[in-house]
């Protein structure tokens, strides 16, 4: 019986979930280790997730770590943005201080958007790169903290996360790879259901795998009566348990309510409603603390005392009396930091909320605002406007809801809560014509719309075209796209664009814009009418950036002469009306087009021009564009070691500032460069990087395109169907760029001559060909035309090949002589396919020609097209009469040290083949007194002597894996492997060894 019942109802005793704690422990011991984790305890209402995270604390906090907890709060049903990060952070300054500050050190105005306590927020970048520059600096902050310490961090009530939120927890879960954190979330799985926004985001953690997911069942009989067992601190009668827990179904907090409402003398135990048994313990309470419950119910998931007195009217001794009641009743708990009070279980809060009448809540709504308006100081200030906006939109006054939702819009983007934004403006958009005019004339200006030109009237104030126009940049900036899309398209049906042109063309820019990040319509039919629109018009910012939005799209859709010209009018535009952001852009796509027209060094000039004044200017935005356009270039050109070097300092740069799709896309030019250099291993891992930091469509396809290139070379056929099946699926088929498509097509080509499909090859080349071949697109079409040769002379003689290979030849050289051979890299293509060509067309070796090519590869960074023609230069000389077989061994002994030593096996093969027909030596036998260089003595690798002369350099594992291109966790497994190698117990004692044994250069060594 219940007759010794104590004066709580929650069991001091913990009852079970031995494996799910357990699981959490083990997590922290790993992350002690410098592995850091994340982890999901999901499970219904009420089935023991706080507790089983509180008890967790509590052990961790035991051991040596430092913990804090964030609870996503709901208001309504809006979330604050990062509200549970910001409120973790605000406790791990409480309890780390100086080590806090010191850790944010330099970057103090970005994270003050997420602790406010750092000082001034600094000025807000206007792109999408602010945000992933916030989330970017947030790692580093942990990072930086756990360097000395082990940091938990619980954030609760996941399912009320704003869409902020749960991308930046997104970031932390996939770009942490080394750190001593742990980062367990709650959530209440029984509220995900089809359409709530946390479904897409735990399935996406899923594909992941790296986060562990932790799901809590309901009590088992046995389990609800140990709980009973310490509630009362007596063993339940059989009777009592099977009543219980057939009532309670094994739910830990229904069994707390149904034990407390027997207590009070209920005879029935419960009524037959959830929401009835929920109230039954609150209409238990004194009329006086029930009002003080309904009120704070109303006030969100947590209610500052100060603004609870305000708005109940009560005493400060009534009130505190009230709380005491409700506090003693285990109905509300107080908050974490002590400020105000929160409810113990949110199902309770719930229940009340539904109880009440809605003439009841909206009153209650308008008291809160009011008492925020008199007092603004009793809430902090972060949370204030966007709790101000969220009750007086819920008290239904519009005159009220408009300036408040305005204001924490403006708030929420100075964070880089794009997504709360977008849905506050949205808010506004539905309260504006409930509002009357003279408020709303009386409402801020337009706060970011980048160049869209405001109304222009007298008065500055906002007008409805303003506030679509801020929805539209909110939506771009969210990532919301389809949403952008609308809301341009209600902007354009306001619009008459006869009277209105500019205002137009900005709306018509911005909707091509999201066509083609859409891969839906045609977007150069938006630009092309945005062009008409501001013609004849003075020169002004949305000109310029029609212009220079149309240049990009021609330089990567459909390069040539007139997109040049169009670009040389953006730049002159830009610098006429004084956008200078513009004008780099611009100047950036027009570098491009010179490069294209053979104008390699004046283009490489311009951009290094052109990213020495965007770091000057520090603008983030183009800053990612200049790093990518300027390997990429250098890579075209073949001057493929620079712009590894280019893609090392970038992938450094767009660290610091947080830009990690940018890095992303470096990463993949690093990789392609570091293909050309038959570097392999380090292409690949730096494919694997560009694929692991991702965070766009066609970054995840750069990624898949260099896998398909290496598996090509290296002969692994599977491999490459399956990355170019899903580069593919990355790219826009809409609106192909040949940038994307022509190297497609050409892995296409030697995928299928090497599984004898030359139909699907012929069909891939003419794709390309069709579509016109014209110099700005050279660096892609050497490579297809080299590729369809040698398909077409390795096929010669196949009688399936036959029908049409005159026709296909003929389009081949069609194609070549529409190209220029301005830098060497294209020159040796050219000697390349014209040796092919000859093979294909008569089958003949002609080794001048072949000569030609290899004299013309000698000269680039290309060792593997170098193997190659070295290869075919050797077949050519043996096929010939007299002492060919002389001649030959050296190129064929070179090219088979190259295809070995790089791993190319379809090419080593090749090679064998012809060296034993010959009946040639592929090695040499080293001179009697040669001895094996001293790191080859020691064992180490190439990679592994790489990693050791970086060591030597006094260089961390992040140093090492951004000069190697490799991941963190690579550089600790190569930095391992040296020292048991080495025999040796730290990094200092190898850098030792490795200057005592002379392992390096003075050059190698810095």
């Amino acid at each position: 019986m219940l007759s010794t019942v104590q004066n709580t109802n929650v069991s001091p005793v913990f009852v079970g979930r031995s494996d799910e704690l357990a699981a959490l422990t083990d997590a922290l011991a790993r992350a002690a280790d410098g592995e850091p984790q994340a982890l999901l305890v999901g499970g219904e209402a009420g089935v023991g997730k706080t507790r089983l995270v509180e008890e967790f604390l509590t052990a961790a906090a035991a051991a040596g770590a430092v913990t804090a907890v964030g609870g996503c709060v709901e208001i309504g049903a809006d979330g604050l943005p990062f509200a549970p990060v910001s409120t973790a952070l605000r406790a791990l300054h409480r309890k780390l201080g100086d080590a806090l500050a010191d850790a944010a050190a330099g970057q103090e105005g970005e994270l003050a958007r997420l602790l406010p306590e750092l000082g001034e927020t600094a000025r807000e970048s206007h792109d999408e790169d602010g945000r992933a520059r916030l989330f970017e600096l947030t790692a580093r902050l942990l990072e930086r903290l756990t360097a000395d310490r082990t940091l938990v961090l619980a954030i609760e009530d996941l399912h009320w996360a704003d869409r902020s939120t749960r991308e930046l927890l997104g970031y932390l879960f996939r770009s942490l790879q080394t750190a001593r954190l742990v980062i367990v979330a709650t959530y209440r799985s029984d509220d995900i259901h089809r359409r709530h926004p946390l479904r897409p985001f735990l399935a996406e953690l899923d594909r992941t795998r790296s986060v562990h997911r932790v799901e809590l069942s309901r009590f088992t009989r046995a389990e609800v009566g140990a709980q009973l067992t310490g509630i009362s601190g007596a063993r339940p009668d059989r009777e009592l348990l099977d009543r219980i827990f057939e009532r309670s179904d094994g739910n830990a907090f229904f069994v707390e309510e149904i034990v407390a409402s027997l207590s009070c003398g209920c005879s029935t135990g419960l009524s037959e409603s959830l929401r009835d048994l929920l109230l039954v313990r609150v209409e238990a309470l004194p009329d006086r603390v029930q009002r003080v419950v309904r009120i704070a119910a109303e006030g969100g998931s947590a209610v500052e005392y100060e603004l609870l007195r305000a708005v109940t009217g009560f005493g400060e001794d009534e009130l505190i009396e009230a709380l005491r009641s409700a506090v003693g009743a285990n109905i509300l708990l107080p908050t974490p930091d002590g400020d105000g009070y929160r409810f113990r279980h949110a199902l309770v809060r719930e229940a009340v909320v539904d109880d009440l009448l809605p003439g009841e809540r909206s009153r209650l709504n308008r008291r809160y605002a009011e008492a925020l308006e008199a007092e603004p100081g009793i809430v902090r200030a972060d949370e204030r406007p966007a709790r101000l906006a969220s009750y007086w939109y819920h008290a239904h006054d519009p005159a009220k809801a408009l300036p408040a939702v305005l204001d924490a819009s403006v708030r929420a983007r100075g964070r880089y809560a794009y997504a709360e934004q977008l849905r506050l403006l949205e808010r506004a958009l539905e309260l504006w014509e409930d509002v009357p005019t003279e408020v709303r004339e009386r409402q801020r200006p337009v706060d970011d719309a980048g160049v869209y030109p405001a109304c222009g009237c007298s008065d500055e104030a906002l007008r409805r075209l303003d506030l679509l126009a801020e929805t539209v940049v909110a939506a771009q900036m969210a990532g919301d796209r389809e949403r952008a899309l609308a809301i341009i398209k209600s902007g354009l049906r306001l619009l008459d664009e006869h009277k209105d042109p500019l205002r137009a063309a900005w709306f018509r820019t911005q909707r091509g814009r999201m066509l083609g990040a859409l891969g839906r319509g045609d977007a150069r039919v938006e630009f092309a009418h945005a062009q008409e629109l501001v013609r004849g018009l003075p020169p002004s910012a949305v000109h310029a950036e029609v212009l220079t939005q149309v240049a990009a799209w021609e330089a990567t859709h459909t390069p040539g002469p007139g997109s040049y010209g169009i670009a040389e009018r953006a730049v002159e535009l830009s610098r006429l009306v004084g956008a200078e952001s513009i004008e780099l852009n611009a100047r950036l796509t027009l570098a491009g087009l010179k490069i294209d027209a053979g104008d390699a060094e004046g283009g490489i000039a311009e951009m290094r021009a052109v990213c020495g004044r965007v770091v000057e200017l520090g603008n983030v935005h183009v800053l990612g564009r200049c790093y990518i356009n300027l390997s990429s270039a250098l890579e075209g050109v073949g001057r493929s070691a620079e712009a590894v070097e280019v893609a090392a300092e970038g992938a450094r740069e767009l660290r610091r500032f947080g830009l990690p799709d940018a890095r992303s896309w470096v990463f993949g030019n690093a990789s392609e460069s570091l293909f050309s250099l038959a570097r392999w291993e380090e292409s690949e891992e730096a494919a694997r990087e560009c694929l692991r930091i991702a965070q766009s469509r066609k970054s995840r396809g750069i990624a898949a395109n260099r896998f398909t290139r290496l598996a090509l070379a290296r002969g692994q056929w599977e491999t490459a169907e399956r990355e170019l099946a899903t580069a593919r699926e990355h790219y826009d088929a809409h609106q192909p760029e040949p940038q994307h498509t022509i190297p497609l097509a050409r892995f296409t080509v030697e995928l299928a001559a090497a599984r004898g499909r030359i139909a699907e090859g012929r069909a891939a080349l003419e794709g390309v060909l069709e579509q016109g071949v014209n110099p700005a697109v050279q660096r892609y079409v050497w490579p297809l035309l080299v590729a369809a040769a040698t398909a077409e002379a390795d096929a010669r003689g196949l009688p399936a090949a036959e029908p049409g290979r005159a026709a296909v030849l003929a389009r081949i050289r069609a194609g070549a002589e529409q190209l220029a051979r301005a830098v060497p890299v294209w020159d040796a293509y050219g000697f390349f396919l014209e040796a092919e060509l000859q093979r294909a067309e008569d089958g003949r070796q002609d080794a001048g020609r072949w000569a030609d090519a290899v004299a013309a590869f000698e000269a680039t960074d290309r060792p593997y097209e170098l193997a190659r023609v070295r290869y075919r230069w050797a077949e050519a000389l043996l096929a010939t009469d007299g002492s060919g077989a002389e001649a030959a061994a050296e190129p064929l002994r070179q090219a088979y040290a190259t295809a070995d030593r790089i791993g190319a096996r379809p090419l080593r093969e090749a090679v064998e083949l012809l060296a034993r027909r010959a009946r040639l030596p592929l090695t040499a036998a080293p001179p009697a007194a040669e001895e094996p260089a001293p790191a080859e003595s020691l064992g180490l690798t190439p990679r592994e002597r790489d990693v050791l002369r970086l060591v030597a350099m006094g260089h961390s594992n992040r140093r090492i894996a951004e000069e190697l291109f490799i991941s963190p966790k690579t550089a600790s497994v190569h930095v391992s492997n040296i020292l048991a190698k080495l025999g040796v117990s730290g990094r200092g004692e190898a850098a030792a060894l490795a200057h005592r044994f002379r392992l390096f250069s003075p050059a190698e060594a810095g």
